[in-house]
């Protein structure tokens, strides 16, 4: 598989985790408080978008030098190894205000 493939299909993954992302969302805070499921799937979406976030920039720096990928990848990294210590406000920010903002990045790199 030649890099820009793999890129590509990055980039396909970031955006359907970021549609999923926006649907969770959608169901409003109220939701997000209420179930105790939401905020073990805004964990998983940190992760997968932290992941992904971290491949781009590898793959392509200058492309995914806007410092949110970094801050993606950063953040990803605290999720994953300081779980217990996860703000639920933080949380919810991250996936509700974050996330449309690094679709926006996205947008920018001529990839979608």
């Amino acid at each position: 598989m030649k890099p820009s493939d793999r890129v590509a299909r990055w980039v396909g993954d970031l955006e359907s985790t970021l549609d999923a992302a926006a649907l969770l969302v959608d169901r409003g805070r109220d939701e997000f408080d209420l179930d105790p499921a939401l905020p073990f799937a805004f964990e998983a979406l940190c992760n997968r978008v932290g992941d992904l976030a971290k491949r781009l920039v590898a793959a392509d720096p200058n492309r995914f030098a806007d410092p949110i990928w970094s801050q993606a990848a950063r953040n990803r990294d605290f999720v994953v190894h300081h779980y217990d210590r996860l703000d639920a406000d933080a949380l919810w920010n991250t996936v509700s205000r974050s996330f449309p903002e690094l679709r926006a990045s996205l947008a920018t790199t001529g990839m979608v």
